[in-house]
């Protein structure tokens, strides 16, 4: 089946924002706020061999080292590393027309984006690094898969000019480095889908000007610590085995875009203090082992796009009917699987952006809001596994735009009125397994004529699907996610021809 237009306009946008990096080098740009001794801006190689300039000698070395560590002995061949340099590296001149080395990049991202690659066997990050008093970038990207090693705590010695590292899916094992935390000038940490174990570091809150956090794919264990990040705005702690319960400083970090807790042990409340993530756009909090109440500091999320909840056992909570006013913007929301009870909010009928709602697998009882008729977006909605009673309020465009992506089974009390889409239901692409209502003498039991009589039980088909219907979900808020981080990555990775 072919992608939503939701779907394919997110791919577009990120094709867009892939396809700088896709021919250009890489360098990070200076922070205004601090003196360099360096001439910002990125320097061609035309211009250095034209006005003669030469790398300083002691980082020439050091960087041989550190491409020898890494399997790229053929870089010692080159007798001016900033002048002959290579897709991967960055320099910059001082005022004394010396040229620095200023980022470092290994690891193939793409065919079109290929850093130099690592030794799968016998590379490892060299000391060497520590003798670039200028470097900015650091990223290693897959190259000690195969010769697993800890995060060495000599990177910790990078502090007064390192605003980059990226160790991503690079194999590292033991815990996160407590030295880690003299990077204070540190805006980007990406150290996704490693082996890391262990607590996440007190010392890391010392990064006050830390933009993107990426912990995520990991073993870290114990407790999320109380840090305060004033500027940070992506925080991914995704499949981990994190407990105890949501630190109360989240609140404080009132710059955060996209919050990724999802595939935890967190338990307890979801703490009030969200309430002041004011540019909160993403807040994915699934399948951890929160217990209630239901968070209603959630309706001051104005900002908030997609709200995950899934999998959370709330024991029986009724939601508010006033839990969802003022999210006009919220455009996936999925409370599955949460033991949720009592009647659908109706303000849930009032989001005139929502696409994907997931309602599935609670206890809600009642009827179907009819403010639900005016949800004209609506292109995923799932109420299967209820106790849901009444007609259905869909207008027939909607019912036929959604199809097979509209779950109702499982709701033995709902029914559809003549004339209202649903009697086409015998077309091979749509089975809700709803009923028509049929009005009855007073007194006696409704007569419900099901569609899954008309043209056989099918419940095969439905549970097919319905998991297709969860991989589409699934990859519409990755790729929201994915969005979300590279809109706030890119300014502080600036491409050069």
């Amino acid at each position: 089946m072919a992608p939503s237009l939701y779907t394919q306009t997110l791919l577009v946008f990120l094709f867009i924002l892939f396809l700088p990096l896709t021919r250009a080098f890489t360098v990070i740009m200076s922070d205004s706020g601090a003196p360099s001794a360096l001439v910002d801006g990125p320097q061609t190689g035309f211009l250095m061999n034209k006005n003669g300039a030469r790398t300083e000698p002691r980082e020439q070395e050091a960087v041989y080292d550190i491409m020898r560590a890494t399997g790229n002995d053929w870089a010692t061949d080159i007798p001016d590393v900033c002048r002959g340099r290579w897709h991967g590296i960055e320099c910059m001149p001082d005022k004394d027309n010396v040229y620095h080395v200023v980022s470092l990049m290994f690891g193939a991202l793409s065919d079109d984006t290929a850093f130099p690659t690592c030794d799968p066997v016998r590379s490892y990050i060299s000391q060497s690094i520590t003798k670039l008093p200028h470097i900015r970038t650091l990223f290693f990207y897959r190259c000690l898969s195969y010769n697993p090693q800890p995060i060495p705590v000599f990177l910790g010695q990078l502090g007064s000019t390192l605003q980059t590292l990226v160790l991503r899916e690079n194999g590292h094992v033991g815990p996160i480095p407590s030295q880690l935390g003299n990077l204070t000038r540190l805006k980007v940490l990406d150290l996704h889908k490693n082996n890391l174990n262990g607590s996440i570091p007190i010392s890391l809150g010392r990064i006050t000007g830390l933009r993107s956090l990426d912990l995520s794919g990991n073993k870290l264990t114990s407790s999320i610590p109380s840090l305060s990040f004033p500027v940070l705005n992506v925080l991914d702690l995704n499949q981990n085995l994190l407990m105890g319960s949501i630190p109360s400083s989240l609140g404080t970090c009132n710059s955060l875009i996209k919050i990724d807790f999802s595939h935890n042990r967190l338990i307890g409340p979801i703490p009030d203090s969200i309430d002041g993530l004011k540019e909160l756009i993403l807040m994915d909090l699934s399948y951890n082992r929160f217990s209630g109440p239901f968070p209603l500091s959630i309706r001051n999320l104005h900002s908030l796009q997609a709200l995950i909840l899934k999998g959370n056992p709330m024991r029986s909570t009724t939601i508010p009917d006033d839990s969802f006013d003022g999210m006009k913007g919220l455009m996936i929301l999925s409370l599955s699987n949460m033991n949720l009870c009592g009647p659908i909010p109706k303000s849930l009928g009032k989001l005139p952006n929502i696409r994907v709602l997931h309602l599935e697998g609670n206890h809600f009882n009642g009827s179907i809001p009819l403010s639900f008729r005016d949800l004209k977006h609506l292109s995923e909605l799932r109420l299967n596994n209820n106790q849901l009673s009444g007609p259905l309020p869909f207008r027939r465009e909607v019912v036929w735009k959604m199809k097979r992506k509209l779950r109702l089974y499982n709701n033995s009390g709902l029914c559809y009125n003549a004339n209202s889409g649903f009697e086409d239901g015998s077309d091979p692409s749509f089975d809700s397994g709803i009923g028509l209502c049929e009005t009855s003498p007073p007194g006696s039991a409704r007569s419900v004529q099901h569609l899954s009589t008309i043209h056989g039980d099918d419940s095969g088909t439905i549970n097919r699907s319905s998991t297709g219907a969860v991989h589409k979900a699934s990859g519409f808020v990755r790729l929201l996610q994915i969005t979300a981080f590279l809109v706030y990555i890119l300014p502080f990775i600036v491409t050069s021809e």
